[in-house]
């Protein structure tokens, strides 16, 4: 996949391009996709897809912005295992917000990316101060002569699928509605890093994992499965706990860390990118006492964290 970054000024080849935050590449996103996909196909187009960094959101009013579900290495990762043949990331700062809707179309769909074919959302709006919207995109489509397309809301068992949705259900650690969502279990990547050895010196050695999310979407204690850890084998499942929190026993006023015990592994992999999804909480983040009273609970929670794969094993047997 080709990951171009900035404002594009002059097309090498026509597209059909799909335009969107993308965060979560939930349901919602892949059917964008797939839609995509099919009409590239049909037109002997590459596929494109437009996205902004930061979300416009995150540059208005950084204080009030959700909290993202992937950073942009993840999207782009997802966007990749759906087949996209290439990625523009649109930098979003004053210069681009300044840009007129027309000047959207012209400059950036038309001579930027000879853009054949759009797909957006119902409720898509571009432009200075949103002032464009689909109906005046598919006024000046055949004057600039591309094809506009629109997608309807996407809904699961009648609920609307969105990031927002996502979001709510992780929030309220409802984990089984955030992976009908969004298709598969929610999941963090990210490269394992340096710790401060606690979890060695316990009994309980973990991978550390820099994490790019400042608000992750969730917190706890969860029972998960890991990619990435072996090098013959990337793909191979690793199931282990994972706390993601402040370390509140250990730490005061800390940042977030995501860190996870893999069961029967000793193998070194600093470095190493790993992906964790995230298959059910087993609690919330806790302050002990002390040292001892936190290895009781880790040990409790590896116990549970396994009783609940092998529940789940069974259900599936």
């Amino acid at each position: 996949m080709q990951v171009n970054r900035g404002t594009p000024t002059q097309a090498k080849k026509p597209v059909a391009l799909v335009i969107g935050n993308f965060d979560g590449v939930h349901l919602g996103h892949q059917a964008m996709l797939s839609r995509l996909k099919e009409a590239s196909k049909r037109l002997n187009l590459a596929s494109c897809v437009m996205t902004f960094e930061p979300h416009p959101r995150e540059f208005f009013a950084p204080d009030q912005a959700p909290t993202r579900l992937t950073s942009l290495r993840e999207k782009l990762e997802l966007l990749a295992e759906y087949g996209v043949d290439q990625v523009q990331i649109c930098r979003f700062n004053y210069d681009f917000a300044k840009i007129s809707a027309k000047e959207f179309v012209t400059h950036i769909l038309q001579q930027g990316l000879a853009a054949q074919w759009v797909l957006v959302g119902d409720d898509f709006r571009f432009g200075a101060r949103r002032a464009g919207d689909l109906a005046m995109l598919r006024s000046l489509s055949s004057s600039y002569g591309f094809e506009v397309a629109e997608m309807s809301a996407y809904s699961v068992d009648g609920l609307r699928v969105s990031s927002t949705a996502v979001r709510k259900a992780l929030s309220s650690d409802d984990l089984g509605l955030a992976r009908r969502l969004l298709g598969r279990p929610y999941s963090i990547s990210g490269k394992v890093v340096n710790g401060d050895k606690l979890g060695k010196r316990i009994g309980f050695p973990t991978a550390n994992m820099q994490l790019r999310h400042n608000r992750p979407p969730l917190s706890g204690i969860f029972a998960v499965e890991v990619r990435g850890a072996l090098d013959t084998s990337p793909q191979q499942v690793i199931r282990g706990v994972a706390s993601l929190g402040v370390r509140p026993t250990v730490h005061e006023g800390g940042k977030p860390v995501l860190e996870v015990h893999l069961f029967d592994f000793n193998q070194e992999i600093y470095g190493r990118h790993l992906r964790m999804d995230f298959l059910h909480k087993l609690r919330d983040e806790e302050k002990y006492s002390d040292l001892d009273a936190l290895i009781r609970q880790i040990r409790l929670d590896v116990e549970n964290a396994k009783k609940y794969f092998q529940t789940a094993q069974s259900a599936t047997a």
